[in-house]
């Protein structure tokens, strides 16, 4: 899925900053087919990813996205979101070097009046500074369309009581053919 180089990169920026990234290694095909598999294709116009680190995520999500649709990205680390913009030259992405919390603003930055159908995030909510965590999680349910949904996966079941405060509805499953095996959880309001 990715070269030797791109693998040397995302491990770089996990020693580098541990807490920022979710793991050393890249997410597994199985993990992005189950979360993908979620997403009404025909009608989402508007995703967000928090995190997309090399793109693992973010290039099979532009692979399935509408044409008239976006994908923007997010991500602190201004390297991967440089490695995003030179290695995807799809017009639908944008790649923001910036924080979750602020994606109602990004949003707005980039599409008038939008809000997002779908938020896909592995972000490492267990490592977060205290209260970034609930914070991201208000800016996101504030940021989705009524009907949206937010994705997360993580590698441990963490994240569950913040979800719940924010959203009505949340589902879960567990992906064990992933180093290490992975939560995958639906988020609805």
């Amino acid at each position: 899925m990715h070269s030797f180089s791109e693998k040397l990169k995302f491990f770089g920026a996990f020693i580098r900053s541990p807490k920022t990234i979710g793991s050393v290694i890249p997410t597994s095909s199985r993990v992005i087919s189950h979360i993908l598999d979620q997403i009404d294709w025909k009608a989402a116009r508007l995703i967000v990813e928090y995190g997309p680190g090399m793109g693992t995520i973010t290039q099979p999500i532009l692979e399935r996205l509408h044409p008239d649709a976006r994908l923007i990205a997010i991500d602190m680390n201004a390297g991967f979101i440089n490695h995003l913009k030179l290695s995807i030259p799809d017009p639908r992405l944008v790649a923001v070097h910036g924080s979750a919390a602020d994606v109602g603003r990004i949003i707005a930055n980039h599409i008038a009046g939008g809000r997002a159908d779908y938020i896909v995030s592995g972000l490492p909510f267990s490592t977060l500074p205290e209260g970034i965590d609930n914070h991201i999680m208000s800016e996101t349910a504030r940021a989705l369309t009524p009907e949206g949904a937010f994705l997360v996966y993580q590698y441990s079941r963490y994240v569950v009581p913040l979800l719940r405060t924010h959203f009505t509805s949340v589902d879960e499953a567990k992906i064990w053919r992933n180093i290490p095996p992975c939560y995958i959880f639906r988020a609805t309001k």
